[in-house]
């Protein structure tokens, strides 16, 4: 990822695993909750290196389809080369925002945990909407990065931490608690909204996935944390014994039969 206030970040695809394989929870609840079977078409919007394609390839087979698409052609690359054995698989590049489909043409979207970085989601939402057949359904996993919650250390410290981030290094930071209205807004019906939060108790781990250390040091050099506060909070974390915890909102959203977006 991008240097940010002199600090570097993780390579995206390295990165992207390691949450795939600290979400693996909440990533089997929305798999079950799509509802997959023989025959559907599948789309999976923001799918990243491709980490859950072939999952879903594995449940619409041998007659559905799933179609990936990313932004960042570093993504579509990679997750082109993780589909390319398998049939009825493909990955484009596109923009949540305009996606590259005729409108009706998918039975179930998933969005897992992109609309946190995209720069409208009301139209990435109605842009689901339009690609969804009346009758599919989405799922969309969503964090909330003013959940975060840390233990041992100060209290002060970590809501510090958290209002740096959400203030500065994600844009819709929120956005968990959000998609209900977002979707209701865009024209879905909510079957389903449940929470996940996944638990560390190891520092390292942690670290590397919510980038305590990093954010510290970005949210030092950029005046919005103490760093006397931030260097002790740190120490503090590395002492254990720790643990991490934050939300992650999953929505289970459906187009109805009729298909009439409300006015």
């Amino acid at each position: 990822m991008a240097e940010t206030f002199g600090v570097p970040g993780p390579g995206k695809i390295d990165y992207y695993a390691r949450v795939a394989e600290a979400g693996r929870d909440y990533k089997r609840q929305v798999l079950a909750a799509l509802e997959l079977r023989p025959g559907l078409t599948v789309l999976d919007l923001g799918c990243g290196p491709g980490t859950d394609l072939p999952a879903m390839a594995d449940a619409v087979a041998p007659t559905g389809s799933v179609l990936g698409i990313d932004v960042e052609p570093a993504m579509v690359a990679e997750a082109g080369r993780r589909v390319a054995d398998l049939p009825r698989t493909e990955v484009r590049r596109g923009d949540a925002h305009a996606v590259p489909l005729a409108g009706s043409s998918v039975d179930r979207a998933r969005a897992d945990r992109m609309v946190q970085h995209v720069a409208d989601p009301s139209a990435v939402f109605a842009e689901l909407y339009r690609v969804l057949r009346p009758g599919g359904l989405i799922c969309a996993a969503e964090p909330d990065w003013d959940s975060l919650v840390v233990d041992p250390g100060s209290r002060s410290a970590n809501r510090a931490f958290n209002r740096f981030v959400c203030s500065t290094m994600v844009r819709n930071p929120t956005v968990g608690r959000e998609l209900p209205r977002l979707a209701l807004s865009a024209g879905f019906e909510v079957r389903d909204v449940t929470v996940a939060a996944p638990v560390f108790r190891d520092f390292a781990s942690a670290d590397k996935i919510l980038g305590l250390s990093r954010n510290t040091e970005r949210g030092i050099r950029a005046g919005q944390l103490d760093p006397a506060e931030g260097e002790q909070w740190l120490a503090d974390l590395s002492a254990g014994p720790f643990l991490a915890a934050s939300m992650v909102f999953v929505g289970v959203f459906v187009k109805p039969a009729g298909g009439a977006r409300p006015r």
